[in-house]
């Protein structure tokens, strides 16, 4: 075991238990994880300060990061995924019978317009259900984790002192995503959200990709080996969960075990890792990213991951 111990921000979960209990442990480093809770704050922290060595970044925040020039690359491992259809909600007394009424509307957006569940709901309208999204003013509880980000003109900040939740509610926003509103008047937009998103992994390959892994540039300089150790480590962490999850071991399965169990019956690994397993899906949200504003120039796969992990898979 080498010196170098990296201070790492990774929430604990099934695919990365095995690292945060020292089963499985890589062969040229050590990890000194360190807890952020809220999780968001750490991905803020590393956008804005480069203050963790490894850490968990939601994939569009580090999309849109690494086009402002944010010192850190990621490597191909993909440790939340979900599918998004469940994330929009609508206030049924604002006449919207189909998707498509958004339009025209103001709808409400959790946080930033980056936020990866935004981006990826928004693309869910726009693909399944011919949404143009353009024609939507979008209205955000928060700020940008890349202060430089500047957001498209149909972008407006919440109005001071209101509640997204409470405008929901109200009326006064027809939809919001990521949200909660304690309201009768409130539901999902599109039903039984889960069997949709299966639906479209059976069509499409669609598979949503939530959070990656970034490593700080200055220590991929200077260790060429860090970045295959790094993917390797969180690797075979994913398969002690992903065996456990298949030989029926895990005790209390959780909503997101649930969702893992069938998605597998589909394509045998809940959670693939690498470019190659994923390339569709990494394009796909690229060229969300560039539709939707979040980049402002095409970049491929093998420009956001670290070129020594572009053949690695697990």
């Amino acid at each position: 075991m080498s010196d170098l111990k990296l201070k790492t921000v990774t929430r604990t979960q099934g695919n990365n238990q095995a690292l945060k209990d020292g089963t499985v442990k890589p062969k040229t480093f050590e990890f000194a994880f360190e807890e952020v809770d809220p999780l968001i704050a750490a991905f803020r922290r590393m956008v804005r300060g480069n203050e963790f060595d490894v850490c968990e970044m939601a994939i569009t925040t580090y999309i849109c990061a690494k086009a402002h020039g944010k010192p850190m690359t990621a490597v191909p491992v993909f440790l939340v995924r979900a599918f998004h259809h469940g994330a929009i909600l609508h206030n049924t007394k604002a006449g919207i019978a189909k998707p498509k009424d958004l339009e025209g509307k103001k709808v409400g957006v959790n946080r930033g317009y980056t936020v990866t569940t935004g981006v990826w709901a928004r693309s869910i309208l726009q693909d399944e259900h011919g949404v143009d999204l353009s024609k939507i003013t979008w209205v955000l509880s928060g700020d940008e984790h890349v202060a430089e980000y500047r957001p498209p003109a149909n972008v407006v900040p919440i109005e001071p002192g209101k509640k997204m939740g409470d405008m929901l509610a109200a009326g006064e926003l027809a939809a919001a995503i990521g949200v909660e509103a304690d309201s009768p008047d409130v539901k999902p937009l599109i039903p039984n959200a889960l069997e949709a998103g299966l639906a479209a992994l059976r069509r499409n390959g669609h598979y949503p990709i939530n959070h990656t892994v970034v490593i700080k540039d200055e220590l991929l300089a200077a260790h060429p080996q860090l970045a295959a150790d790094v993917f390797n480590a969180f690797a075979e962490a994913k398969r002690c969960y992903v065996e456990r999850l298949k030989g029926g071991k895990i005790e209390t399965p959780t909503e997101v075990d649930q969702v893992h169990k069938r998605v597998m019956e589909i394509t045998g690994d809940p959670l693939p890792y690498g470019i190659a397993p994923n390339r569709k899906v990494i394009d796909e949200l690229i060229e969300h990213a560039l539709t939707q504003g979040i980049i402002t120039r095409p970049v491929t796969a093998e420009e956001l991951f670290v070129r020594s992990t572009h053949g690695l898979t697990a």
